[in-house]
């Protein structure tokens, strides 16, 4: 199930985004300000709806700062309606913009078109420093070196990457990568990012990649 961040300080309007959106299928977190968006946004959200006018930090301000924790899309839901602000919010990485009031439906239709779309993204290679992963072939190149991972070490790689330089919680890695909460264990993660870490040091002994954030998950670093 994919996790929408709803960044709205209007009470009613964002209580009534958490109503359609959810008899829609999607989780919801909810943020009232720019820095509360901030803090709510990790490695468990699939899409952003953004207002820009917020207390604190502004909806303009934060979309690169939104982008740089985890590049997911964001759709500015918004009343001003100029047509060089819209430009302007696209440059900054927006990817999409409603004019307040907007037609439920056609939002709806938008956030199915976008998740789909990073969807596909994912299917594309990561390249990340001189370490490059391959999705569709399951190949990892470190230093230009190929590594040879098993399945379950790709995945855990993988999402560390996608989340470079944010922290990936285990509880997370455990969701993510064996699908539920109970089908992995702390010793085994351990085994499987010691297994990753070496065959990684082989190719560039000079890097350390993945940090361990004690007693929380781990970071890949760039």
């Amino acid at each position: 199930m994919k996790t929408i961040l709803i960044v709205e300080d209007d009470q009613i309007i964002n209580e009534m985004l958490q109503k359609i959106l959810q008899s829609n299928g999607y989780n919801i977190q909810s943020a009232y300000s720019g820095t509360e968006a901030l803090l709510l946004h990790n490695s468990s959200i699939d899409l952003i709806i953004l207002d820009l006018m917020l207390p604190g930090k502004s909806g303009d301000e934060i979309i690169n700062e939104l982008k740089n924790i985890k590049n997911v899309p964001i759709i500015i839901a918004s009343a001003i309606n100029d047509i060089d602000k819209k430009l302007d919010l696209f440059k900054l990485g927006a990817d999409d913009y409603v004019t307040k009031p907007f037609n439920n439906d056609e939002l709806v239709a938008r956030i199915k078109v976008h998740l789909k779309h990073n969807l596909n993204n994912k299917n594309e290679t990561l390249k990340i420093g001189n370490i490059e992963l391959n999705p569709k072939n399951y190949k990892v190149m470190c230093n230009k070196i190929d590594i040879n991972l098993s399945k379950t070490e790709f995945k855990i790689l993988k999402l560390l990457m996608e989340n470079s330089n944010q922290v990936v919680t285990k509880s997370t890695l455990f969701d993510t990568v064996w699908d539920t909460l109970n089908s992995g264990d702390e010793n085994t993660l351990n085994v499987h990012i010691s297994k990753i870490r070496n065959k990684l040091k082989k190719a560039n002994p000079k890097k350390d990649y993945i940090e361990t954030i004690w007693s929380i998950g781990y970071k890949f670093k760039n």
